[in-house]
């Protein structure tokens, strides 16, 4: 868009006496044009700040409201709070309140919807508003209560399909939820909640050019959510756009310098560009990653042996190369004939005993016996590790290493994770605490 056909911010924001719900909208507008605007409403902000710190007692509230709306579109919550606070008008109020739920403030921010509507903003905006407060708040019967009663608004208005959608998402009706979410981008394409869920969804869907189709129209429509930026920097890494993973992250950090997962994201994101790329390499580690996952119950073995591998928790033909001849041998009625067998079928796969110890890894970090598991441990490592909320990146390599179960997951140890494209220590950290809640952890620690 050429230069002189953007909306010009310090005009709309500092010459213009009013800042109505109209002003919002082209601030809207003007952020969705992309370049420097957001440069510019930072640059207009600080105008604001020292107009603010210049007026007279009674001119205050003004600039209050005028820099609380502004900050909030800057994704500065804490100062558009702060700011929004000193102004007693229904926009402040109503701004207020959709900053409060940014901050997770849920009680505050009823309370300032209600004093929104008190002062006659769109009641009926403010009352989809309150239902989403409702929802956060795990109060499902009285969202439910409020968005009955606005059944009217389901022709027109895009933030009642994406409340409705929101509660279908906690319900765990996913696809009416992606209906509503559709019906409700439909109406209103630059509805940033609507479009995030959408990108979410996809993303869960392992749809991830669609993924990031969604995230990236969200960066059209403020105000942004941290959540965007890091989904798509994600996305990003995984198909080696690495330039573009880094401006995510950046730009989190712009906001927040002390979001350590950004912090060490983008580090990774950096190192990641710099480093040298080889497809043949990549394609013989893949091979070879794909042999040492081949199960033992592949191979035709006598009882005898498939009994001490199964009695040993050995399951693929790379948990062999991480155990000794000595180990093998120890195992109750394993000979050495069985264990000829052992090493005839590693041969067939160029592989032997004990060659990832060869490699440098100390035995206890490699093998741990099984231990006769309870009734109760079984069922926990039954559950499936969607129920362990990974992020994104530590979730993709789930997928990847084909773990599916707590049980799989604790069958590995951390530097088979770390070996997968893209988990770093933020991953490997937050796997180790979510496990750790079950009194678990990764294999040989």
């Amino acid at each position: 868009m050429a230069e002189q056909m953007l909306i010009d911010l310090k005009t709309l924001l500092v010459e213009k006496e009013d800042c109505d719900a109209g002003t919002v909208q082209q601030l809207r507008n003007a952020l969705a044009q992309g370049g420097k605007q957001y440069s510019s409403l930072r640059d207009v902000a600080q105008i604001l700040q020292k107009k603010l710190e210049a007026a007279p007692a009674g001119a205050a509230k003004k600039w209050h409201l005028k820099l609380g709306i502004a900050s909030f579109f800057l994704g500065y919550n804490s100062q558009a709070v702060e700011h929004l606070r000193h102004a007693e008008t229904a926009l402040a109020a109503f701004y207020l309140g959709l900053a409060l739920v940014s901050r997770h403030e849920y009680d505050e921010a009823l309370v300032a919807f209600e004093r929104a509507e008190h002062l006659k903003y769109s009641p009926q905006l403010v009352q989809l508003q309150k239902a989403g407060v409702y929802r956060l708040k795990g109060d499902l019967a009285q969202a439910k209560a409020l968005l009955d009663r606005l059944k009217d608004l389901e022709k027109s208005s895009a933030e009642y399909h994406f409340q409705l959608a929101c509660i279908k998402l906690t319900e765990g009706e996913r696809f009416e939820a992606v209906t509503r979410l559709e019906r409700a981008v439909a109406l209103d394409h630059g509805h940033t909640g609507a479009l995030f869920q959408l990108g979410h969804a996809s993303d869960l869907a392992g749809n991830d050019e669609e993924a990031m189709a969604y995230y990236e129209r969200c960066l059209k429509y403020p105000p942004l959510h941290v959540g965007t930026l890091m989904n798509l920097g994600v996305l990003y890494e995984d198909h080696d756009r690495y330039d573009k993973a880094e401006e995510c992250y950046r730009r989190v950090l712009s906001h927040d310098p002390l979001d350590e997962r950004a912090r060490l994201f983008f580090k990774d994101a950096l190192a990641s560009r710099h480093q040298e790329y080889s497809p043949e390499d990549e394609q013989r580690n893949t091979l070879f990653s794909a042999v040492l996952e081949i199960p033992v119950t592949d191979f035709e073995l006598s009882v005898r042996a498939r009994n001490c591998l199964k009695k040993m928790n050995i399951r693929t033909l790379g948990d062999l190369t991480r155990v000794t001849e000595a180990q093998l041998l120890s195992s109750k009625n394993f000979g050495e004939t069985s264990l000829q067998e052992i090493k005839d079928m590693m041969a067939t796969k160029g592989l032997r005993l004990g060659q990832s110890l060869e490699e440098g890894a100390h035995p206890e970090m490699r093998y741990r016996p099984a231990q006769p598991l309870d009734p109760a441990q079984q069922e926990v490592l039954g559950k499936q590790v969607s129920e362990l909320n990974l992020s994104v990146r530590a979730r993709k390599c789930m997928n990847r290493l084909g773990i599916n179960t707590l049980g799989d997951l604790i069958q590995r140890t951390a530097d088979e994770l770390l070996e997968s494209k893209n988990f770093g220590m933020t991953s490997l950290n937050e796997v180790r605490e979510k496990l750790a809640a079950y009194g678990l952890t990764l294999r040989g620690e």
